[in-house]
């Protein structure tokens, strides 16, 4: 049998079918087992918060230990005046995410996500 980490790639045209719990379910049910989830384009705002919120439900003490998760920081087009004349934010970014007890990140910045992948 071969021994690692399964990273789970997934594209924006595949979430873009989803609802957002069924986004929020794939993503936890993919994580609970162990995988690391790379997102083409992160979650929305309110997706991310829901996410939290489900994962915080599934923690248990000698089991699921939650996620941890990291995103590009979003591209700002031209600031308040760039959105105010019609500017548009960018919103594809990777996201990765993993078992807390797994994944641990080791460097952000705004074009880089540098992790440590752990086997269980």
């Amino acid at each position: 049998m071969i021994q690692g980490v399964q990273i789970d790639l997934i594209s924006a045209e595949r979430l873009d079918r989803l609802t957002a719990m069924e986004k929020i379910r794939l993503i936890l049910d993919d994580v609970m087992e162990g995988n690391i989830v790379v997102l083409e384009r992160g979650l929305a705002p309110d997706e991310q918060s829901k996410l939290i919120e489900v994962t915080m439900r599934e923690i248990t003490p000698d089991g699921f230990s939650g996620i941890e998760m990291e995103t590009y920081p979003l591209k700002d087009a031209g600031g308040f005046f760039g959105r105010l004349l019609g500017g548009k934010k960018n919103d594809s970014r990777l996201t990765v995410i993993g078992p807390a007890n797994q994944l641990k990140m080791l460097k952000k910045e705004k074009d880089l996500i540098s992790a440590w992948i752990s086997s269980r």
